[in-house]
């Protein structure tokens, strides 16, 4: 127990996501957390693999009935707040939060949420928080940028004591989240580690492509973004945090956006 959590670690596994699921289907009450040095069938959003290579965290919590079915999309910020104070705790200050799911540094990926949801019988829900986290080494030739997260003056976190915190952080957050009825304040709290407020950003879905600026989220959680149209937000999209090209208004700091975003 962790927490207040029950725990069952892995060496290697395929997924632990997967085996999140598999316990759900065959009656776990939940209230589980499922650690993995190793996956071997990884994955991110939209089916990407995710590459797991033994030293980083791979963790996924499962939770039963967390929330009405209509409010279970919120769970994804959940998560990433915890996960950004964790990681906070551990001495990366630096860490940020991209939308949808990501933790970044420097604009550089070093950790993903995904949230995964399931029928039961009965019509219950379970849903699979998984996260994973470069502790030791960041995947190359993905597409994007990578880095490891890491302490203030490049010190190494160590995957189980980054656990240990997540675990207590998460139980935090859901009570705070309180099955959706508190979601403006964790709205807010994501919005506090958000990655480059204003910043000159693309949104790529279906294949289209657009550059505009971020401007935070809605009161649902969906991307408010600035395009050539004005302000429209977005349900589902791919984001990236573009360099700042000459002329282009500096992006406002994490802490004035939240600042904003309480008023």
């Amino acid at each position: 127990m962790v927490g207040g959590w029950r725990v069952a670690r892995f060496g290697a596994i395929d997924s632990t996501n997967e085996e999140a699921r598999r316990r759900a289907f065959a009656g776990d009450p939940g209230r589980l957390w499922i650690v993995a040095d190793e996956q071997t069938a990884g994955r991110g959003r939209r089916g990407r693999a995710w590459i797991s290579p033994p030293g980083n965290l791979y963790a996924s919590a499962l939770v039963i009935d967390p929330c009405p079915p209509a409010a279970a999309g919120q769970i994804g910020f959940v998560a990433g707040v915890a996960l950004a104070r964790a990681a906070e705790d551990a001495g990366a200050r630096d860490a940020r939060l991209k939308w949808p799911n990501d933790l970044v540094r420097g604009g550089a990926k070093c950790a993903g949420l995904l949230v995964e949801g399931a029928t039961l019988p009965g019509r219950r829900l379970a849903c699979a928080v998984g996260l994973g986290v470069n502790c030791r080494s960041a995947p190359e030739g993905v597409g994007y940028p990578t880095a490891v997260l890491t302490a203030e003056g490049g010190r190494a976190i160590d995957p189980r004591a980054l656990f240990a915190r997540l675990v207590g952080r998460f139980d935090e957050a859901l009570r705070i989240w309180r099955a959706g009825e508190g979601f403006e304040a964790v709205r807010c709290a994501w919005l506090a580690y958000a990655a480059a407020p204003g910043a000159r950003v693309r949104v790529e879905r279906g294949g289209e492509r657009r550059e505009g600026t971020f401007e935070g989220l809605d009161g649902a959680g969906r991307l408010l973004f600035r395009g050539e149209s004005g302000i429209e937000t977005i349900e589902s999209a791919d984001l990236w945090i573009l360099p700042q090209s000459d002329g282009w208004p500096a992006a406002a700091s994490s802490a004035s956006h939240a600042r904003e975003g309480r008023d």
